[in-house]
């Protein structure tokens, strides 16, 4: 789509489209009243009856109720997009996008991501979580509708008026027939999809007095743009209100846990991405993330350092181990930290305990210190336990790409297979020279039938080796060189030729020596070589 001066108005079709689909949002929020209650009732009996029937059974339908309200809820969403206690700011599109791109790291090796923002200082005004949401579903159908390689193009563009922004993917496409039913509960063209996610989209663009406009062909790609009305006034974050418990005399610490399910519920409005991923996180790395945010809240106001340090440590290696994004991480962190200051808000304006100005900016600095400290710790260990991971991982990979194979007691092979460089031929080096040494091994016979090209530098150093090798007492055997080799030592002027003895065929080294070493010993008939 073409950006230009002037961005029209929602056009018929549109305006249709937004009707129906409002109108199917009042039918959703019914059904989800009415059928709801009597689900959560079975529920609740499923879960008394638990001890007295089958497991299995009783699993099954439990299953089968979660996926039933899961499903009630998503229609509740599309009916009524805006929960409640979050509030109205200033949304920079650009920004939000660059966010929810750091969700897909694992996936942007494969599909190159290009972006062309314009005008990023233009910002919307809304609820920057649903936004956020929103995008992020859009970004996440966009990657997922390219198989193998592709190219998505993320476009933010604004003007006086609106606000740009479009997504394009060169994924698999959708059939123009298809087109006008999507962001209808229920339809999908993924084959598991509930059509959910598109519709929930529709909704907070429409509820943000915004539109969708889609264009696709199909074996071609699709570009989702959306278009939202400019925020000309830069309305900051600014405090909440909170309905919170509070009693006279009341500490901050008991502040928290007199308010602890409000404390969640805040947290998982903040944390709108992470909140989808709760449960998947606790089933990877039986990390409770709830749990996890109230006890580092908990260190935090109680000053407790060592103890805060002890958990960042044991937090740090529980996700480098279960390789858990840290883009969520860094997320969740940040949703805590904002919550913990709404609720130091209401609670100074329950308690009016902290009047003074020097008292607020001391308590900002003990606060966000502790904070950071956690972060510092937590990617310390994170980093640590990466490394160590990668070192191990390294060392068992060198150890494989060195197979010394002892075919006699004194004759070895060294099949070499691959890309060669200088960090390879060093492993080598060192494997070879331990080898020979430990094993005393008369004869090493090095094939190099599995190596296409050889870097003069890399050259060079193999040189190195076999004379060493010589110095060890050991004679070397090199087999199986390939054409592209030979040339390129020829033109650089180098030769194996003093250093080692050359055979065309591994087949024919082993003839050669392992015959002369076997054959006719002792009454022993010769070594029989196949192939």
């Amino acid at each position: 789509m073409h950006f230009t001066k002037e961005v029209h108005t929602v056009k018929e079709t549109d305006q249709v489209h937004l009707n129906h689909l409002a109108y199917l949002g009042q039918i959703a929020a019914g059904i989800a009243h009415e059928v709801r209650n009597p689900l959560t009732a079975v529920k609740g009996f499923l879960q008394l009856l638990e001890e007295q029937a089958n497991p299995d059974y009783i699993y099954i339908a439990k299953t089968e109720l979660n996926d039933a309200l899961a499903t009630l809820d998503s229609l509740l969403q599309v009916a009524k997009p805006d929960p409640e206690g979050e509030t109205r700011q200033s949304v920079s599109l650009s920004v939000e996008l660059e966010n929810v791109l750091s969700l897909f790291q694992n996936q942007s090796y494969s599909i190159d991501v290009k972006k062309v923002f314009n005008d990023t200082d233009a910002t919307i005004y809304g609820q920057k979580n649903h936004i956020k949401k929103a995008l992020f579903n859009l970004v996440k159908n966009a990657f997922e509708s390219i198989e193998g390689e592709g190219t998505i193009t993320l476009r933010h563009d604004s003007n006086e008026n609106y606000v740009v922004v479009s997504i394009e993917d060169t994924g698999v496409g959708i059939p123009k027939d298809q087109l006008s039913l999507l962001g209808t509960p229920f339809f999908s063209t993924k084959t598991e999809g509930t059509g959910m996610g598109m519709a929930w989209v529709y909704s907070v663009i429409h509820e943000h007095g915004g539109y969708i406009q889609v264009e696709s062909e199909e074996n071609v790609g699709t570009t989702f743009t959306i278009v939202m009305p400019n925020n000309k006034v830069n309305k900051k974050r600014g405090v909440i209100h909170l309905a919170l418990d509070y009693n006279e005399g009341l500490g901050i610490k008991d502040f928290f846990l007199e308010n602890r399910q409000a404390f969640e519920k805040r947290l998982l409005n903040e944390a709108v991405n992470v909140r989808d991923k709760i449960e998947e996180i606790n089933e990877t790395g039986n990390i409770n993330l709830l749990e996890n945010a109230y006890k580092l809240v908990v260190f935090i106001v109680e000053e407790r350092e060592h103890e805060l340090i002890r958990f960042a440590q044991r937090e740090g290696v529980a996700w480098a181990k279960h390789s858990l994004t840290l883009a969520f991480k860094l997320e969740w962190i940040q949703a805590i930290r904002r919550t913990v200051w709404d609720f130091l808000f209401n609670f100074d304006r329950l308690s009016a305990s902290f009047n003074e100005r020097e008292e607020f900016y001391k308590l900002e600095k003990k606060i966000n210190e502790s904070f950071d400290q956690f972060l510092h710790h937590f990617f310390i260990n994170y980093s640590k336990f990466k490394d160590e991971l990668i070192a191990s991982q390294r060392e068992m990979v060198e150890r494989l790409s060195v197979p010394i194979i002892p075919i006699t007691p004194s004759t070895s092979i060294l099949p070499l297979i691959g890309q060669m460089d200088l960090y390879r031929m060093c492993t080598i080096e060192d494997q070879v020279m331990a080898e020979v040494g430990k094993s005393h091994i008369q004869t090493l016979i090095i094939d190099l039938s599995g190596i296409a090209h050889m870097e003069i530098d890399v050259i060079q150093h193999m040189l190195k080796i076999l004379d060493g090798i010589s110095m060890m007492g050991c004679k070397t055997v090199i087999t199986g060189m390939r054409p592209e080799v030979v040339k390129g030592m020829i033109h650089m002027g180098l030769s194996f030729e003093r250093r080692a003895e050359t055979k065309g065929t591994l087949q024919q080294a082993l003839l050669d020596y392992i015959f002369v070493e076997t054959g006719g010993q002792d009454g022993n008939p010769p070594l029989r070589i196949s192939g």
